[in-house]
């Protein structure tokens, strides 16, 4: 079989940009990938990695030192807002021929340079400060110029431009545009209490949890009902945080509080939104994946792990089909549906939480969401 590509573009430096850089490269195509940020430094505290995450991990090679400087676990508790056990959740590791653990979670500026060392070692021409100015397709290929002044050919353009992409709304003006959802996510790093071994939640008003992302520090997150998307001064988000914790007198949280004031917290606040393009995602040579087509807000901790699936998905079938366009469409067949599941279920486990809804259909939710996304992608 003759790979429907030899020359690739990459735009966007993400995590679903560099699995398909690192997938198509170490295959012997050849691969372009530019990022506008020069310092290609990600922002966020930590990121919550589910069993079917640290499989996609693991297919693209890293998942031995993800778990070497991340921390790796299994199950999760969720509590009351007094600290009472309510359930512990059993998270199903995923279908695999290894023994991957359930779940874990890792710093995210940490889990980039992992990729971002994979993503070089592989081969990949990777350009740093750039973009693209122009983008032509013709029928045997994409001619591309950049804002450096260089172009280039390629027989095929992976839109990778995240949640706000530029590719999406000049080549897909038709996609609608991210949703705001009215909640918002606090997230800060903190030192990680002995008794914290797995990921936790406390379920209130709003919604408190905690993950272990190495052996001495976890991340927290705190999501909040906001009717607008409203600016908030970085100088009173530890005042903030701590004040809607006010609202969960569970001893061991409070006891976080005052980690909270310290610059170590790195405190990040932002409103959330969710996206779901409906199909085609390609037009011609031209292909968007990730969080350009499937952004979603965090509430199944899946959003960077479908993304990272989608792009393996992508590599597999490109490798599968010499016809560019049957690879392409057989590529959107494998992903919609797991692709719809995150982001739908995702909102409405958002709704459920703003309104107080039920929490044993909360429960339910999460509980059948991880048993499909355990499921072979």
């Amino acid at each position: 079989m003759i790979a429907a590509v030899n020359k690739v573009l990459v735009i966007g430096g993400g995590f679903s940009g560099m699995t398909a850089a690192i997938q198509l490269a170490r295959q012997g195509v050849e691969v372009d990938l530019v990022e506008i940020d020069p310092l290609w430094c990600p922002l966020g505290a930590g990121i919550t990695l589910s069993g079917p995450t640290l499989r996609a991990l693991d297919t693209v090679g890293i998942l031995e030192q993800v778990a070497s400087e991340g921390y790796l676990s299994k199950d999760f508790d969720v509590f009351s807002p007094a600290g009472e056990l309510i359930v512990q959740l059993a998270t199903r590791p995923p279908i695999s021929s290894k023994p991957i653990p359930g779940g874990g979670g890792i710093l995210r500026p940490v889990l980039a340079r992992i990729f971002s060392d994979k993503t070089r070692e592989v081969g990949t021409h990777v350009r740093l400060g750039i973009t693209f100015e122009t983008i032509v397709q013709r029928g045997d290929g994409v001619e591309v110029t950049f804002t450096d002044g260089t172009s280039g050919i390629y027989d095929l353009v992976i839109a990778s431009d995240g949640v706000h992409s530029r590719m999406r709304k000049e080549f897909f003006p038709e996609a609608p545009s991210p949703k705001p959802i009215h909640q918002s996510v606090w997230r800060a790093v903190l030192k990680r209490p002995p008794e914290i071994v797995r990921p936790s939640h406390w379920l209130g008003r709003t919604k408190v949890g905690v993950n272990p992302i190495s052996d001495t520090h976890m991340y927290m997150f705190l999501m909040e009902s906001r009717e607008h998307s409203e600016w908030i001064d970085p100088e009173k988000w530890p005042g903030e945080m701590a004040r809607l914790l006010g609202e969960f007198p569970a001893p061991l949280l409070q006891t976080l509080v005052p980690q909270l004031y310290e610059p170590s917290a790195s405190i990040d606040y932002r409103p959330l939104a969710n996206l779901l393009v409906p199909l085609p995602w390609h037009k011609d040579r031209i292909i968007m994946i990730g969080d350009t087509v499937h952004a979603t807000t965090p509430h199944l901790a899946s959003g960077a792990g479908i993304g990272i699936e989608s792009a393996i998905v992508l590599a597999e079938e490109l490798f599968s089909h010499s016809d560019l366009q049957v690879a392409l469409s057989r590529f959107e067949e494998r992903r919609w549906e797991r692709c719809r599941l995150v982001v739908e279920k995702s909102a409405r486990l958002c709704e459920i939480e703003k309104s107080g809804g039920s929490k044993d259909e909360h429960a339910q939710i999460m509980h059948e969401s991880f048993m499909t996304l355990a499921e072979p992608i």
